[in-house]
């Protein structure tokens, strides 16, 4: 069985001949950030009723991004947010009330407000 010719390590500079992306020396690092507690509800994503039924349903229902939709801009929805964060509760979760299309410029300004919005609480309650 032929194999794959070895190439030059993808880190910028390292010569170092590998059969497919980084040597050892330079391979990326584990990059989920998640919490700890988000980790424990992450399952939930990978259910049949997220899959098959939730995610697809709410995208048809609703095709373009509530957020763009707002200021006028028509683009088409490739995410499915939970208005109000779900933080492990099935019920919340799987509440078709409470989700909203966005593309994914708008859901990761989103995101990114509500981890800041999270962690300045946190900041606060350890400095009393």
């Amino acid at each position: 069985m032929a194999q794959k010719p070895l190439r030059p390590c993808r880190h910028p500079g390292c010569t170092a001949l590998v059969s497919g992306g980084y040597c050892e020396a330079h391979k990326p690092k584990d990059r989920d950030r998640r919490s700890a507690e988000a980790k424990s509800w992450h399952w939930m994503y990978l259910t049949l009723e997220w899959t098959d039924d939730l995610r697809p349903t709410q995208l048809l229902r609703e095709p373009f991004c509530r957020e763009c939709a707002k200021d006028g801009r028509r683009t088409r929805a490739t995410e499915v947010d939970h208005v109000q964060p779900h933080r492990g509760d099935w019920t919340v979760f799987t509440d078709r009330s409470n989700l909203q299309s966005l593309c994914h410029s708008c859901h990761s300004r989103k995101t990114l407000a509500e981890m800041r919005e999270k962690n300045a609480a946190l900041r606060s309650r350890y400095r009393r």
